[in-house]
């Protein structure tokens, strides 16, 4: 499976889970998770998205290595971040000790927009017409 299909099923998969999480709490009247169900469908399933078009329409000779480390570092980042989010919304853990674990995750959310910020500048121009 290539980068543009594993960021499309993950995306879409974070697309479920984020508005099941919305009917959840419209359901529960409790909206005390709104930044949560909101970063879900952002980082989780938007982003993830994108990323897969980009690689559909400009990536697909792009070093696997490379690729693989962008994918991870987005994910693991989004994981924790959304994980983090759930728990400090829903005041489960304190926001100095859950603060500095949503940091390091924004930042590899971060470091994984560079790389494909980096991968798409390293595309070879006519991949797509909006490149060129």
């Amino acid at each position: 499976m290539g980068f543009d299909r594993k960021f499309l099923v993950s995306g879409l998969a974070y697309a479920v889970l984020g508005l099941a999480f919305g009917i959840y709490m419209g359901m529960a009247q409790d909206h005390s998770q709104l930044v949560t169900h909101a970063h879900i469908l952002l980082i989780g399933f938007a982003i993830s998205v994108v990323y897969g078009v980009i690689h559909k329409l400009w990536l697909t000779g792009v070093r696997p290595g490379l690729a693989t480390s962008q994918f991870v570092l987005h994910h693991a980042g989004a994981l924790i971040m959304l994980a983090s989010l759930f728990l400090l919304s829903g005041q489960f853990v304190p926001e100095e000790t859950i603060g500095p674990v949503l940091g390091l995750s924004s930042i590899a959310v971060l470091l994984g927009m560079l790389l494909m910020l980096f991968m798409v500048i390293r595309a070879p121009a006519g991949k797509g017409a909006m490149l060129n």
